[in-house]
């Protein structure tokens, strides 16, 4: 494909699969590494716990919710130091203190150094999410950071694709020695990620204020500013959809639908390659809050839409479910990137230039409360409610992505008029 150079001052296209050279495609390149480890880990850390360790499944969920709650606090601190301390320094710290985490799994045999290793392991998964964004946000410009932001997200499931595959293998073998080997290899994939990131300019760290006249420059920081919590909050009501095809799906596929169970894996796939090929055209027409929040509010519609289609498979045949379900995935992953791309560039436009880290940190916890909350919220509204539950879901999305305009609006008449801070990258010799 023929690239071609944008005139002076208009972003660059986000159609091409692979990002433009330079920190945005050591960026990906830093992503892919670190996610084909991740891709395996995801798949079999479970069995790994329950048989390798020894542990009950019981107190493996309740060590995972006790690390992912500690991490999702300890992510606004760490973006902080992100901003204070420099990105790039932080994120490559972070890297090697997940692979450190990552590496001890392999010699914990009890409870207690189980849930340790896992608080480490998801503070500094928190925190290193954080610092890429606003290492990001000091080697990209504005308007090509959502556009990077989907060849990112695209990057990250082809490699945990890659990963989920090479996870597959080691639970065909079943024995310790492939389980261990999954870990090992998730350690190296963010020591290879901590090395990417080692190539990408220096990014001046940017002291925050200790104070402004509206109180966020204090220890609270981002907690002290109303609005952009209120866009979290409304953000985290919408990342409801990520354990919906995780869990909602699958449970209400083997409980509420005459659909065969293979379902479930046809499903993730579909999901997974429409985020690989389409993220970056989806998110190419979000340049700011406008168009953003034009996103969210379009992917509330199709998010209902999609619940509605879904609630549609229960009480037909097998063959009719699989085709109406079939319908709803495609609806609710066209909601995903809708969604996705909106929320990014919302998270950078209204986050204070020299506040980017932390805010980032505090815009991830939604993520966590998505993933520790929701899992009780779906099976109590699609397993237990069936029809109905599906309707107020999509309700319940569509009632907060058309909030997201008002909320943004708040946002935007609370910030300060002068011209931001920019961060510039510092070339490395």
């Amino acid at each position: 494909m023929t690239n071609r150079v944008a005139p002076a001052g208009a972003p660059a296209k986000t159609s091409r699969v692979i990002p433009p050279a330079g920190p945005q495609r050591v960026l990906a390149l830093a992503q892919l590494s670190n996610s084909v480890g991740d891709g395996a880990y995801y798949v079999t850390s479970a069995l790994y716990f329950t048989h390798v360790v020894g542990l009950a499944p019981a107190r493996v969920g309740l060590g995972l919710t006790v690390a992912w709650t500690v991490g999702s606090l300890v992510g606004v601190p760490l973006g902080r130091l992100a901003d204070r301390r420099g990105p790039r320094g932080t994120a490559v710290l972070l890297a090697l203190a997940t692979s450190v985490a990552v590496a001890s799994f392999l010699v914990v045999r009890g409870f207690v150094p189980f849930v340790l290793a896992a608080c480490v392991y998801a503070s500094a998964q928190s925190g290193l999410a954080a610092a890429r964004q606003a290492l990001l946000a000091g080697l990209v410009s504005r308007e090509e950071r959502t556009g990077l932001l989907a060849h990112l997200q695209s990057t990250l499931n082809a490699g945990l694709a890659v990963g989920a595959g090479l996870g597959g293998l080691a639970l065909h073998m079943g024995t310790r020695d492939a389980y261990l080997g999954v870990f090992a290899l998730d350690a190296v994939s963010f020591l290879l990620c901590a090395a990417v990131l080692l190539r990408l300019p220096v990014v001046k760290a940017v002291h925050a204020r200790v104070a402004d006249e509206k109180g966020r420059g204090d220890a609270l920081g981002v907690l002290r500013d109303r609005p952009y919590a209120l866009v979290t909050l409304l953000n985290t009501v919408l990342l409801l959809r990520m354990p919906l095809l995780s869990l909602g799906i699958p449970l209400w596929i083997s409980e509420r639908t005459e659909a065969p169970t293979w379902l479930v894996s046809a499903l993730f796939v579909l999901n997974t390659g429409a985020v690989m090929l389409f993220q970056v055209r989806m998110a190419r027409g979000v340049r700011g809050p406008a168009s953003a929040t034009r996103a969210v509010r379009r992917s509330g519609l199709v998010m209902l839409a999609s619940c509605a289609v879904f609630a549609l498979s229960a009480g037909v045949s097998p063959w009719v479910a699989v085709g109406v379900l079939t319908v709803g995935a495609v609806l609710q992953v066209v909601a995903e990137m809708q969604q996705s791309a909106g929320s990014w560039q919302l998270s950078f436009d209204l986050a204070p230039a020299d506040r980017v880290g932390e805010y980032q940190g505090f815009f991830g916890t939604g993520v966590t409360v998505a993933r520790t909350t929701g899992p009780l919220v779906l099976t109590s509204l699609l397993v237990g409610w069936g029809t109905p539950g599906w309707l107020l879901l999509g309700g319940l999305m569509l009632a907060a992505s058309y909030a997201m305009g008002p909320a943004v609006r708040w946002a935007t008449d609370s910030r300060p008029t002068a011209a931001p801070t920019v961060r510039r990258p510092v070339p490395v010799n």
